[in-house]
């Protein structure tokens, strides 16, 4: 049986249950549960907290966990990302009082408070800056205003809630993250029950990105319409009742369908209909 961990709370924990749900695994209905088996399945999931996913896997206890990039990085744990999920995405920056700091090669001799210690510690020795890392649980902002540190890295969305602190972001982002999936370093990724997890997940991925799109057009115009949707292989194409009309049937990106619409139609196609995708394999 696979033994899965998923995170029990924050940001990471609706997401990453609602796409194992998508994936056809059953998933808790009360947020007390910290264990829950999926017989049908052949899984077993473990509900944690997101920052000790990490730890759990690479000691081998657990086959897998869904974490994000971040706490992967900062857990310093012997594991390592295998895909990408694509939700609770984040990017890390620092900050500092506006004129104070310019630029990475400013935080030589500084000190820096960050909620994150592994993920900063780590790109300040690798850009070759000697800096004191000091850390912090949440709050971050306030560690200047009290003197605590001159700068601070956290995770950074608009920037609203820093600018209300009188902070401003400077420099190269330090890491962008996102949940992923992971696996202990080393270990066998061929494993067919992980392989058939990986899958489903990535079917859900296909399945939120794509939509189906059927329209009918007259054969003169079907080197056109094939050209707006190609599809992942190619589309299916069948002849209807009329003499000289086909009916097409392509996968298009979610993101551009109003537009291949418009497109399918200013060239003659009629009766486009677009729908959702639930579960796909390619």
């Amino acid at each position: 049986m696979l033994r899965i961990a998923v995170p029990n709370k924050g940001s990471l924990s609706g997401p990453a249950s609602a796409m194992l749900h998508e994936a056809g695994y059953q998933q808790r209905k009360e947020s007390k549960e910290l264990v829950l088996v999926d017989p049908e399945n052949e899984v077993e999931f473990f509900y944690l907290r997101p920052r000790d996913i990490a730890i759990y896997v690479s000691s081998g206890k657990l086959d897998i966990g869904i974490t994000g990039r971040d706490l992967l990085i900062d857990s310093g744990a012997s594991a390592e990302e295998i895909l990408p999920l694509g939700f609770a995405r984040s990017t890390f920056r620092f900050a500092a009082k506006p004129g104070t700091v310019h630029g990475i090669d400013d935080l030589a001799g500084r000190t820096v408070a960050t909620s994150y210690e592994g993920i900063v510690a780590k790109h300040l020795a690798d850009s070759g800056i000697d800096a004191s890392v000091i850390h912090l649980d949440g709050a971050v902002e306030t560690a200047i205003e009290l003197g605590v540190a001159q700068v601070i890295a956290d995770v950074v969305e608009t920037g609203t809630s820093l600018r209300n602190a009188g902070l401003e972001v400077f420099g190269e982002p330090i890491m962008k993250s996102e949940a992923v999936v992971i696996r202990r370093t080393g270990a066998d990724t061929d494993d067919p029950k992980v392989q058939q997890f990986l899958r489903r997940l990535q079917g859900v991925l296909v399945a939120r990105t794509y939509v189906m799109m059927d329209y009918d057009c007259r054969a003169e115009h079907l080197e056109q319409a094939v050209a707006l949707t190609p599809g992942l292989e190619s589309p299916t194409i069948s002849p209807l009742h009329n003499e000289g009309w086909v009916a097409v049937r392509s996968m298009v990106p979610a993101k551009d369908a109003q537009r291949v619409m418009d497109d399918l139609y200013a060239i003659g196609a009629r009766a486009i209909l677009t729908t959702a995708i639930h579960a796909c394999r390619l």
